[in-house]
């Protein structure tokens, strides 16, 4: 199948995000986990490649060098258009790095006009005059403004990017009342702003009609930025131009016997939901990185505990916490060593399953997930049946037939884990 869309995601469960709203739109798609290397093939059986970094955290430096990087092997590819997708709550910091790398990928792939849309309405994320809105908060006013590594305490886009783009770029608004009108009416709006000069707009979006808008108005850009839910109306433009014939996108994953794991790294108010949900009823053993930083807790123990366990049933291996927890671990070893202990101890409990001959594996956190994909050596996934909303069952391709499921840590409702099990019986 030739190169149509090339996508670049700043974390693994985004990416794994992105790819199941395009597969669910009838467009074949293959999720590779890092940059591929330079003679690395164009997957034959896809249609839209997402490359999935780490990035989202990283230097500002480091997370644009890590994008060009992935957007020079998509262009040799041949990609007739850019996806740069990051989370729907718009997780940056004032220096970046959404906009440093949008600007970077803005000028790789020729210039001209660009925009920021992370609305993804079905998970409750929605952009309205400029402002990012969870439910019916500002994002600025939910638990985001608290985050230990993103913590976003503006809502309003239009400024937040104005903080983070290069010189003297101007942030520009096609608002609801242009939305609301139609997908000619955005493409004159976006056209008129680049006339003026303003080549990054953040657009609005309270409902998936006005998505699929969006992407109609954006046929002829090269590059565009935002959450998943952005990509759903792409499919179509590609089809009405004769680039993507009528398909299935998605791959089909029966009954999967076997051993089967959760691990969980993400601290979010839903992830600690589903932790508890499932620890009710299932076998569970939490991660301390105080315990780890001191040698009362191995990671082998970890491993041995969760191999006994998971021949009698699924298993969860979690370090979800409480704020309270989080901020004393942070402060007693320093954020980044606190990060670092969790994801190795859980990196090491998936490696040590698999040898034992785990079949199924659901992974909560971006970069839990990123850890563990690592430590499995997994290089790239295809994308299976949706379990909710931005989250699919996926099969490692390269090496070959373990089941996963990434979940970001905001999504899923709290019992999340129990029924995506359920669907693999």
């Amino acid at each position: 199948m030739k190169p149509v869309l090339g996508c670049i995601a700043d974390d693994i469960t985004g990416a794994t995000d992105l790819a199941l709203m395009l597969g669910r739109n009838g467009m074949p798609v293959m999720q590779f986990i890092g940059c591929p290397a330079a003679d690395t093939p164009w997957p034959e059986e896809a249609a839209a490649v997402v490359v999935a970094l780490k990035s989202r955290t990283a230097p500002v430096a480091e997370a644009i060098a890590d994008s060009l990087a992935a957007c020079r092997w998509l262009q040799a590819c041949g990609v007739r258009q850019f996806f740069f997708k990051y989370c729907s709550t718009f997780d940056s910091t004032t220096e970046g790095n959404i906009g440093p790398v949008a600007a970077a990928l803005r000028e790789a792939t020729g210039g001209g006009s660009t925009i920021f849309c992370p609305a993804f309405p079905v998970n409750q994320r929605t952009v309205y005059q400029g402002h990012l809105f969870v439910g019916d908060r500002l994002l600025s006013a939910s638990s985001m403004r608290d985050h230990p590594l993103t913590p976003m305490k503006d809502a309003d886009l239009v400024r937040f990017l104005g903080h983070q783009l290069p010189g003297e770029s101007q942030v520009g608004l096609v608002g609801y009342e242009i939305v609301r009108q139609g997908a000619a009416q955005i493409r004159a709006e976006l056209a008129r702003l680049d006339g003026e000069g303003i080549h990054y707009v953040v657009v609005d979006a309270l409902d998936d009609r006005h998505l699929a808008r969006i992407a109609q108005a954006c046929d002829g850009l090269r590059l565009l930025t935002g959450g998943s839910a952005l990509a759903l109306g792409l499919p179509a433009n590609y089809r009405a131009a004769g680039w993507l014939p009528e398909t299935t996108g998605l791959v089909e994953i029966g009954s999967q016997p076997g051993p089967a794991a959760v691990l969980s790294g993400s601290c979010s108010v839903a992830t600690r939901e589903q932790v508890a949900t499932m620890a009710a009823v299932f076998p569970a053993l939490r991660v301390d990185p105080l315990r780890l930083a001191d040698g009362r807790q191995q990671p082998a123990e970890l491993v041995a505990w969760a191999t006994e366990k998971m021949q009698q049933g699924p298993v969860l291996v979690y370090a979800s916490a409480s704020p309270e927890a989080v901020a004393e671990a942070q402060t007693r070893l320093g954020s980044a060593r606190a990060g670092d202990l969790v994801e190795a101890a859980l990196a090491a409990v998936a490696a040590g399953l698999y040898r034992e001959g785990l079949k199924q594996l659901i992974v909560a956190g971006g970069e839990t997930s990123g850890a563990v994909l690592k430590a499995l050596a997994i290089q790239s996934l295809r994308i299976g049946p949706e379990i909710e909303p931005g989250v699919p069952w996926t099969v490692s391709a390269v090496p070959a037939g373990l089941v996963l499921a990434l979940k970001s840590g905001n999504f899923g409702r709290p019992d999340f884990f129990l029924r995506a099990m359920e669907m693999l019986q």
